[in-house]
């Protein structure tokens, strides 16, 4: 099982949908080969310096803290099994309620749908719901598959609106 990173008040939570074999193989989140996670947080500003996945606890010294919806790697997360997402749900508020981000952002719509259990929601971005006082965010997902958001530039916009809305959030 994957580690989670988190520390103490950290201002968002990201929410990853489960790890891939790749990710739990190596110990590390969004472990992927070309995996642009990492680049992403860099290039948006919400990190600021370039970091690998092998540092990715590292992610607490600005703030941000990592998880994800369901513990169990896949190769995909459609191998997850309803009853997993429901305890991952419960699992979710309970760490909310803890740790209080100011931000839940998923990185995924499928992550979204699942927590809050909606076929659709319009795409990435700020999302009226809140979870426990935290405001919520949707990022794309970053895999090279993701067809609604196909090159880097298309999903670093919505980092960067991360980025930029936090920023215009202080604590």
């Amino acid at each position: 099982m994957l580690r989670d990173v988190v520390g103490a008040n950290p201002r968002l939570l990201l929410v990853g949908i489960n790890p891939s074999l790749h990710s739990e193989r190596l110990g590390h989140h969004f472990a992927g080969p070309g995996n642009p996670f990492w680049r992403l947080l860099h290039a948006s500003g919400l990190v600021p310096i370039a970091l690998s996945y092998a540092e990715d606890q590292r992610l607490t010294e600005f703030g941000l803290a990592l998880t994800n919806l369901c513990a169990r790697a896949s190769a995909s997360a459609a191998e997850l099994r309803r009853e997993e997402f429901e305890e991952g749900k419960r699992r979710l508020q309970v760490k909310i309620q803890r740790l209080k981000p100011r931000f839940v952002v998923f990185v995924g719509l499928s992550a979204y749908q699942q927590f809050f259990g909606k076929r659709s929601s319009g795409g990435a971005g700020l999302k009226a719901e809140r979870i426990g006082g935290a405001r919520v965010f949707v990022l794309p997902n970053p895999s090279g598959r993701n067809a609604n958001y196909p090159g880097f530039e298309d999903k670093l916009l919505w980092f960067r609106r991360l980025a930029e809305l936090l920023a215009s959030d202080p604590p």
